[in-house]
C-alpha cells in the first residue's frame, strides 16, 4: 500500500505582498464564470439590454444629468438574487461587490464601483409593476420561441410568504391603538390591576377570536394579513399563486393576493393573468386548467367553462346537493366530475403536485424568498416577477446547456475534478505497484540464466495449431 505524505504549508508571520499589476489572464476563474457568461450570451443574442432600455425610457427625462444605473444592470441584479439565493437587496449589493464572476456578468471591472443597495431600491420604486411584468413576459416569450413552452395545460397552486412585519406591531383599524395597549385596557377592565407581560399573555391566551383582519392591521404594511402558515405558526403574510405550464414546468403568471383571500376568488384572477400572457404570445390559448380541491366552487367551474378551459379540479366531499335553478352550475360540476374519473386526471394531478411544488421550492426555499424583506404588494410583486423570470431562464439554460443554475454547474465541475483526481491517484498507484513487481520478479526473457535445453521446451505435439 502506497502512502502519500506532504509537508504542511505555513503562513508565517509576514503578510503576503500583493502585486501592483495583475494580468487578467492570471485571475482565477470559477464555475460561476461559465454559467453567467453563457447566460449573458443568451440575453445578448435576444437583445435583452436594448429591450429593457426601450421599456424604461419613459422614466428618464433626457440626456441631462449624471448617468444612472442602466436598466439591464438593475434587472440582472434581481436575476442574481434568484441564482445566488439572496433574499434582500443589501445581500445582492454585497455579493455583487465581492464576486468577480458577478462583476463580469454585470459589465463592471475590478476598478469600478458596483451598485449600492439604495440604488437598487430607488430604481425598483421608480420602475412600475407593468415594466417588471413586461420583462417577465419577454422571458416567457423567449421560452415559447425556443419551443419549450406550449401554454395549453396550466397547473395552478398557491403558497404563503411571511411578511416583513411583526404581529406585536399591529394596531386597530378604527382607533390606531396598539395591541398591547388594547390588551392592557381589557385586562384592567377584567379586574387585573397593573398587569405584567406574563399576566397579559395569560389573559390573551384565553380570549377567543383575538386576531381578526377586519379589526387589526400593520401600520407599515397594511396589505399583510394575519394567517396561519403551513407549519402551524401564525404570522402576517402574503399569498402568492403560480400558473405553471405542464410541458416545460415554466411559470406563465405570478400573482400576489391577500393572505386571507379565498382560493376560489384568487384562482380566477391568476388564471385570467395566465390567459392574458398566453394570448399575448400568439399561442392558441389555455385548454386545460388543473387545480386542487381548495379551488372547487360553482363560480370557478362556470367561469372556466366560459373561458373555454376544461377543468380538472379535485372535488371535496360535500354530500348530496340540490340543483334546482342551478342548471349551468350543475352541468359544469358534472362535466368536471366525469373528467376526474379518467386516467388523464391522475397524470395531470401528479404533474401539478410535482411542478408547482418544484417552482415553490426553487423560488422560496433555495431562492431565499420565503421570508420577505419588502413591504407593499406592488414592491413584493416586482421582486417576485424577476425571481420567476430567473426561474424560467434557468429552464432555458438547462435546455440549451444541461445546467440551470451556477450551483449545479459548480457541482458538475466538482464531480469532474474529483473523478480526475481519483483517476490520477489510481493510475499512480497502479504504476508504482507494477514497477515494484517488475523489479522483484523480472521477466524470463530478461534473465541471464534461461535454460536453452530443447528437452525442457514443449514439443510440437503439445502445441495447438490453427488453420490447415
Amino acid at each position: 500500500m502506497v502512502s502519500w505524505r506532504m509537508a504542511m504549508g505555513k503562513r508565517g508571520k509576514r503578510q503576503r505582498q500583493e502585486e501592483f499589476w495583475i494580468p487578467s489572464t492570471t485571475i482565477v476563474q470559477t464555475p460561476g464564470h461559465a454559467f453567467y457568461n453563457r447566460l449573458n450570451e443568451v440575453l445578448a443574442a435576444r437583445g435583452f439590454d436594448a429591450r429593457v432600455e426601450r421599456l424604461c425610457r419613459r422614466y428618464y427625462p433626457g440626456h441631462r444629468g449624471r448617468p444612472s444605473l442602466p436598466p439591464g444592470v438593475y434587472f440582472r441584479c434581481l436575476l442574481i438574487g434568484y441564482f445566488e439565493g439572496l433574499d434582500s437587496e443589501r445581500g445582492i449589493a454585497w455579493r455583487v461587490a465581492d464576486s468577480l464572476s458577478l462583476r463580469k456578468f454585470l459589465g463592471y471591472g475590478i476598478d469600478e464601483g458596483t451598485p449600492d443597495h439604495s440604488t437598487l431600491s430607488r430604481t425598483r420604486r421608480l420602475f412600475a409593476v407593468s415594466t417588471h411584468q413586461a420583462v417577465f413576459r419577454w422571458v416567457v416569450q423567449v421560452l415559447s420561441e425556443a419551443g419549450v413552452l406550449e401554454g395549453q395545460t396550466i397547473l395552478l397552486d398557491g403558497t404563503t410568504l411571511e411578511a416583513n412585519a411583526a404581529l406585536r406591531s399591529i394596531v386597530r383599524r378604527d382607533t390606531g391603538e396598539s395591541y398591547e395597549a388594547y390588551l392592557t385596557r381589557l385586562a384592567e377592565a377584567a379586574g387585573i390591576d397593573h398587569p405584567t407581560r406574563e399576566d397579559l399573555a395569560r389573559f390573551d391566551r384565553k380570549r377567543p377570536k383575538k386576531g381578526s383582519n377586519a379589526e387589526w392591521e400593520h401600520p407599515h404594511d397594511p396589505a399583510a394579513r394575519i394567517t396561519r402558515m403551513k407549519d402551524g405558526r401564525t404570522h402576517l403574510a402574503h399569498k402568492v399563486e403560480h400558473a405553471v405550464d405542464a410541458v416545460a414546468g415554466a411559470l406563465v403568471a405570478i400573482a400576489v393576493h391577500p393572505a386571507d383571500a379565498g382560493d376560489t376568488r384568487t384562482g380566477l384572477e391568476t388564471m385570467a393573468a395566465a390567459q392574458a400572457t398566453v394570448e399575448a404570445l400568439g399561442l392558441p390559448g389555455i385548454e386545460e386548467g388543473v387545480l386542487d380541491k381548495g379551488y372547487h366552487s360553482d363560480a370557478v367551474l362556470v367561469a372556466l367553462e366560459d373561458l373555454g378551459i376544461r377543468s380538472y379540479i379535485a372535488e371535496p366531499k360535500r354530500g348530496r346537493r340540490r340543483w334546482r335553478g342551478k342548471g349551468v352550475a350543475q352541468d359544469a360540476v358534472y362535466a368536471n366530475r366525469r373528467r376526474l374519473r379518467g386516467a388523464r386526471n391522475k397524470r395531470l394531478q401528479a404533474q401539478r403536485a410535482e411542478l408547482c411544488e418544484r417552482s415553490n421550492a426553487h423560488l422560496y426555499e433555495t431562492g431565499g424568498m420565503r421570508r420577505l424583506h419588502l413591504r407593499g404588494r406592488a414592491n413584493i410583486l416586482k421582486r417576485l416577477l424577476l425571481h420567476g423570470a430567473a426561474f424560467n431562464l434557468g429552464i432555458l439554460m438547462r435546455t440549451l446547456y444541461r445546467v440551470g443554475t451556477p450551483r449545479s454547474l459548480q457541482g458538475t465541475a466538482a464531480v469532474l475534478s474529483a473523478l480526475v483526481q481519483w483517476l490520477r491517484v489510481r493510475l499512480g498507484t497502479l504504476c508504482t505497484v507494477f514497477m515494484e513487481r517488475a523489479s522483484t520478479h523480472p521477466s524470463p526473457l530478461a534473465r541471464s540464466d534461461v535454460v536453452s535445453d530443447n528437452a525442457d521446451l514443449p514439443s510440437s505435439k503439445h502445441l495447438t495449431t490453427t488453420g490447415s
